[in-house]
């Protein structure tokens, strides 16, 4: 079996996020055709927890920070998490800083975060 070199599995994920980053920043997926459409918002009218993120990230990268909580609150607190467990887990972070790896990613993380999505849910497609 073949490994591929972590620097090459590096350069080409930050060619992605550089390529994503670029359509969110040039497209407004509100007014362009080729971003998805939440499925379960067209089947049942109500917003899933995601509805709205990809105008949030759109919103964040031309630093319109209220117009990113309107789209989708929980897109300001999700990514500085979601970039925390990337350095933890693939640039060295588990090792320098154990404990904040398992305060953030431990044995009890995965049941609080769902609590949270499933609260957020609710709570968004209530107000």
């Amino acid at each position: 079996m073949h490994r591929v070199p972590k620097t090459i599995i590096g350069v080409a994920a930050g060619v992605l996020l550089a390529a994503a980053l670029f359509i969110f920043y040039t497209f407004d997926p509100g007014t362009h055709a080729f971003f998805p459409k939440c499925p379960f918002l067209l089947v049942s009218g109500y917003k899933c927890p995601g509805c709205g993120s990809q105008r949030a990230i759109h919103s964040l990268l031309h630093l319109r920070i209220g117009d990113a909580l309107r789209y989708n609150a929980f897109v300001l607190p999700a990514l500085p998490y979601i970039f925390l467990g990337i350095y933890l887990e693939y640039f060295g972070g588990k090792r320098r800083f154990p404990r904040i790896e398992k305060l953030f990613f431990g044995r009890w993380s995965a049941p609080v975060l769902l609590f949270v999505i499933i609260a957020y849910w609710i709570l968004r497609n209530l107000l």
